[in-house]
């Protein structure tokens, strides 16, 4: 525990456990199951960092736009967050191709569109919470929870 001291992580804990407790509000006022998430990778950098927490909202499908920041379900399992690069609208609903901001190409290199150009609306979680277009960021709190 060289580069964290003990004290700093006696508060991220204490910050950690609180946002735990306050889950069903936040989940209440971000319309979302899902209130939170925590970065996982490096896929988002430079903005997200590995461990940082990000809070999350629903938006209907006609409000994601390019340049959002969405969490969604892998088809592999777990969550994804990536930036959505283009939107397109189906006969279906809507579809978003996405794409990590420091990754070379789209997620479709990842096989994450099964559905054939894009995430479907029923694998959103939510996302990113953006007033004034600035993402609300806890940086390095989540990093607890990649140990779990």
């Amino acid at each position: 525990m060289s580069s964290i001291k003990k004290s700093d992580l006696a508060i991220l804990i204490a910050l950690l456990v609180i946002v735990i407790l306050l889950k069903p509000a936040l989940s209440a006022i971000s319309g979302t199951q899902a209130p939170v998430a925590v970065v996982r990778g490096n896929s988002m950098l430079p903005l997200l960092h590995e461990g940082d927490l990000v809070f999350l909202h629903h938006v209907d499908p006609q409000d994601i736009k390019v340049g959002d920041i969405v969490v969604y379900k892998s088809i592999y399992g777990g969550y994804i967050i990536h930036r959505v690069i283009k939107v397109i609208e189906t006969p279906n609903g809507f579809l978003y191709e996405t794409k990590g901001d420091n990754n070379p190409a789209d997620d479709s290199m990842l096989g994450q569109f099964p559905e054939g150009f894009g995430v479907s609306y029923d694998r959103i979680a939510g996302v990113v919470w953006s007033p004034a277009n600035k993402t609300l960021i806890v940086p390095i709190i989540g990093v607890i929870s990649l140990f779990i």
